[in-house]
């Protein structure tokens, strides 16, 4: 078992690891990042400029509606 926990940490120590580690968090904190500007600033926005909730607003591009929340 000690030589596996030795492995495992050579392993995870190497700069790979520590890279993905480092992008992940930084790609959660991205998503929450846009999250926050979409649902505080940009819907907004557009509730505003089209007098209609963000439920109502629809595309349909080749005949299939998609309703705008679900972009």
């Amino acid at each position: 078992m000690k030589k596996f926990i030795e492995e495992f940490k050579a392993f995870a120590l190497r700069g790979n690891m520590m890279d993905m580690a480092v992008g992940v968090i930084i790609g959660g904190a991205f998503t929450g990042i846009v999250t926050s500007l979409t649902e505080n600033f940009i819907n907004p926005i557009l509730s505003f400029v089209t007098e209609l909730k963000p439920t109502a607003l629809r595309i349909s591009p080749n005949s299939l509606p998609i309703s705008y929340p679900n972009l």
